[in-house]
């Protein structure tokens, strides 16, 4: 049936088109990956920064009126661990599924048996809990967006200490540009989170895929038949070969380019932001402290 096969050059361009479109499409991704995980590592400076800060620079030096060591490190703690919470509170939010997401969708759903979405599993309200009085707690989480308003209340906090003199204007001005730059990274987040990767380029490059795939038995038909008529077979190991990879590689991309959908290939948000709960608890010279997160089954989230 020589009818079937289809010379091997039409098929090959149709090749080397889905392969161009396909690296873009991974490269997009992981553009997309490495830099939210940038944007983490940014926040884990600034947290440091901010939790060193408070220490050092709300002090009694210039205070307007008596100020007990009791008072200030009430303060210190009240700072830092509202700093926690809004840690808690963005990952939580960048957790939220969207509809454009891959980890919901039924075919993914046998790897969460591996490994646990933190987000998934518990509720925000428990991870807030001692971080924030009941009464701020419960303000900010009736507003739209949780860790813009827990920033918000760290920049009032700030006036009110810069009022009482326990900063003086320099050290406040530090201060709030701490938080301005933790707008910025979560404003990155939210991006990133918000906006997928274009649905146009990551739909026609899966029925490229699937539109080469098909015609490749058809072409190596006649490549092997060349051979001789016993070697007609090896189409069906190599066509099956080559639909692997293209396959593959578009599932590489299809993984990466959420990096926040809590998938087995996101930046581990959850880790992270327990190490960073872990510094500034022990610069508060805090005791009952959490131990940093395993990877359950080599994933760490």
């Amino acid at each position: 049936m020589a009818w079937l096969t289809i010379p091997w050059v039409p098929i090959a361009l149709v090749g080397t088109a889905v392969a161009f479109v396909t690296g873009f499409k991974n490269n997009a991704s992981y553009d997309r990956l490495w830099e939210a995980r940038q944007i983490y590592g940014a926040i884990v400076n600034t947290s440091r920064a901010w939790g060193i800060m408070v220490v050092d620079f709300v002090s009694a030096k210039h205070a307007k009126g008596s100020v007990t060591e009791e008072e200030l490190k009430r303060a210190h703690t009240r700072l830092i661990h509202r700093h926690i919470a809004w840690m808690h509170a963005l990952r939580f939010q960048l957790r939220q599924p969207k509809p454009w997401e891959h980890m919901i969708k039924v075919y993914n759903r046998e790897y969460r048996q591996w490994y646990t979405v933190d987000e998934v599993e518990t509720k925000l309200e428990d991870a807030l809990a001692g971080l924030i009085t009941p009464s701020e707690k419960a303000d900010v989480l009736g507003k739209a967006n949780t860790a813009t308003q827990l920033i918000a209340l760290q920049s009032k906090d700030l006036r009110e200490l810069l009022d009482r003199g326990l900063i003086e204007d320099f050290r406040h001005m530090e201060l709030e540009k701490l938080l301005v730059d933790l707008f910025a990274q979560q404003g990155k987040c939210e991006r990133i989170k918000n906006f997928p990767y274009p649905r146009q380029f990551a739909t026609l490059n899966l029925m490229f895929i699937k539109l080469f795939i098909n015609l490749v038995p058809f072409g190596m038909l006649g490549e092997f038949a060349k051979m001789g008529d016993g070697f007609v077979w090896l189409t069906i190991p190599f066509s099956a070969l080559v639909a692997w990879v293209f396959n593959m590689m578009e599932r590489i991309g299809e993984s990466t380019e959420n990096p926040f959908e809590g998938s087995a290939n996101d930046v581990p948000i959850t880790a992270i932001t327990r190490t960073i709960e872990i510094d500034l608890r022990e610069m508060l010279g805090e005791t009952n402290i959490p131990e940093p997160l395993k990877p359950q089954n080599q994933i760490l989230m």
